[in-house]
């Protein structure tokens, strides 16, 4: 099984890419964690990498490609893997294809999560006075102001890649505003339906 997951920040792809990793036996790529270990390791990639990173600049899509490109050949990957934070651009959707094909593989399934955004920031500071009212730490990234601008983020640069999978039909939309549960149960659905499209 070979997957993308898309979502704005706080829709749940952490927890259903945790289930889908269980369920499947696939491996989760995180680019971000997969740039820390090549750096981390001393890689070829990790070693092109480190600058850039150190500088705060964005890797260039061939070099983040060339790592995913590492991971999908490793063994553990054999099963198929579930891509997080990945692809962002259509461009990067396009040199996944090409990566993909150039291997006789292609993706199964583009599942987005479709939340609405007001109820989600809603979400967010209900957590954020739960939180408080126990006198626990608040998260840095459990600010309303921070979120919106990372789904104003999230929405000009992926909205695109969504559209790009709505044409190429990989692209499955569930809705990520219900529980936990039936989001994994019609995530499961629209995978069995498509395969035995």
């Amino acid at each position: 099984m070979r997957l993308v997951l898309l979502g704005p920040p706080g829709a749940g792809k952490g927890t259903q890419a945790e289930r889908l990793v269980a369920h499947y036996n696939i491996v989760p790529l995180s680019t971000g964690d997969m740039l820390r270990g090549a750096v981390a390791a001393g890689s070829a990639v990790g070693c092109k990498v480190k600058d850039i990173i150190s500088r705060g600049d964005l890797v260039p899509d061939d070099l983040v490609v060339e790592l995913i490109a590492v991971q999908i050949d490793a063994p553990e990957a054999g099963n198929g893997f579930i891509l997080d934070g990945f692809p962002r651009t259509v461009g990067q959707a396009e040199a996944l294809d090409r990566l993909l094909k150039e291997r006789g593989l292609k993706l199964d399934a583009v599942i987005e999560l479709k939340v609405d955004e007001a109820a989600l920031l809603a979400r967010i500071e209900r957590r954020i006075a739960e939180h408080k009212a126990k006198g626990h730490e608040v998260r840095s990234d459990d600010d309303p102001a921070v979120l919106k601008q990372r789904i104003e983020n999230y929405r000009r640069q992926t909205a695109p890649v969504s559209d790009y999978y709505r044409k190429t039909g990989a692209l499955v939309l569930i809705d990520g505003m219900k529980p936990m549960d039936t989001v994994e149960a019609e995530i499961e659905q629209a995978l069995q339906k498509r395969a035995m499209a």
